[in-house]
């Protein structure tokens, strides 16, 4: 499987409201933010921990970790958390081979995100996009994807141009090679900026669509998850829409409807639940179990992450797996 994203290393650290409060942020959204504003946060951000992070990478490495063949496609410069970036995704087990930036771009550096995480769990995120957003169609390894049984995208790239079209080369990839293309909204404000071009891409060239309640339904403009439900119902082969401690609603074409259960658990952090729900998913789904298996071990590696501060997995999952058979 690849996914394709923003290379990002996070930077995560403890906070309250009023922290969020003077620097005027949303809870629980994620903001692009430039270079210098960036570094403003960071110099007032309590005590943190640097984790190689970014949606799609997150869920490459969840990927590898439920066993299954996962690389990355994403970009990153030649400086130090670009370097950090590379080892620590490599030693996740993911194959990646970075696409650096060149010329201008370098100066830009790698993108970093900071993520705030106040005492009731929720991730307050602020990206400094970097490079990462320099993404481009001549990233794309043709080669590579020609491999790939899944092809999963991330809707954050969507801001910038350049990364689109190398997401929309991505997926003509896919589809050409027989690949199944498996899309994530990323971000409520994400769908707020770019609904029209969401939508058509659920109508025409997404097999398997990923977002939580939030993002669902602001992709819809309603105001449940059921009407959301109804509305998406058909447009993709699979679509898997997340709803916390409720668990997941998975919807097939065929007007399957599954309702799976979250699996209990501390929570600590909410930040990577989403990716390493759909690497739950797409591990399951691409070895040729069902829905209801495969919304199981979504729910587990999503449980897992949940527990600890950061989005990648420090447990084994395979194991957690076997032992909730």
């Amino acid at each position: 499987m690849v996914c394709v994203g923003n290379a990002i290393v996070d930077v995560l650290a403890h906070t309250d409201d009023a922290f969020l409060d003077r620097h005027s942020m949303v809870k629980g959204a994620m903001q692009l933010i430039e270079p210098s504003l960036a570094r403003v946060i960071y110099d007032e951000m309590p005590p943190a921990i640097e984790i190689s992070g970014g949606s799609a990478a997150n869920t490459a490495a969840g990927m590898a970790a439920l066993g299954a063949r996962a690389a990355f496609v994403g970009k990153v410069a030649d400086d130090e958390l670009g370097r950090v970036f590379t080892h620590d995704i490599n030693a996740a087990g993911v194959s990646f081979t970075p696409a650096h930036a060149t010329g201008e771009q370098l100066a830009a550096g790698t993108a970093r995100c900071l993520i705030l995480v106040t005492p009731d769990a929720h991730r307050t995120m602020n990206t400094s996009l970097g490079v990462a957003g320099f993404l481009e169609p001549g990233d794309i390894d043709e080669e590579l994807l020609s491999q790939a049984s899944v092809v999963y995208c991330e809707g954050y790239l969507w801001d910038e141009p350049s990364a689109k079209a190398a997401i929309r080369k991505a997926m003509d990839v896919a589809r050409n090679v027989g690949a199944a293309v498996a899309f994530t909204l990323s971000d409520g404000f994400c769908v707020d900026r770019h609904r029209a071009e969401f939508l058509d891409l659920v109508e025409k060239r997404i097999d398997i669509l990923f977002a939580n309640e939030a993002e669902i339904c602001s992709l819809y403009e309603v105001e449940t998850v059921e009407e959301a439900a109804d509305l998406v119902a058909g447009h993709c082969a699979i679509a898997c829409l997340t709803q916390s401690e409720k668990g997941s609603l998975i919807l097939g074409r065929d007007g399957t409807r599954l309702r799976i259960p979250a699996v209990p658990a501390t929570l600590v952090d909410t930040t990577g639940a989403g990716d390493l729900f759909a690497a739950g998913f797409l591990a399951s789904w691409s070895r040729g179990a069902d829905l209801a298996e495969s919304g199981r071990v979504a729910s587990i590696a999503a449980g897992e992450v949940i527990s600890h501060l950061g989005a990648r997995p420090q447990q084994d999952l395979v194991a957690l797996v076997e032992a909730a058979d």
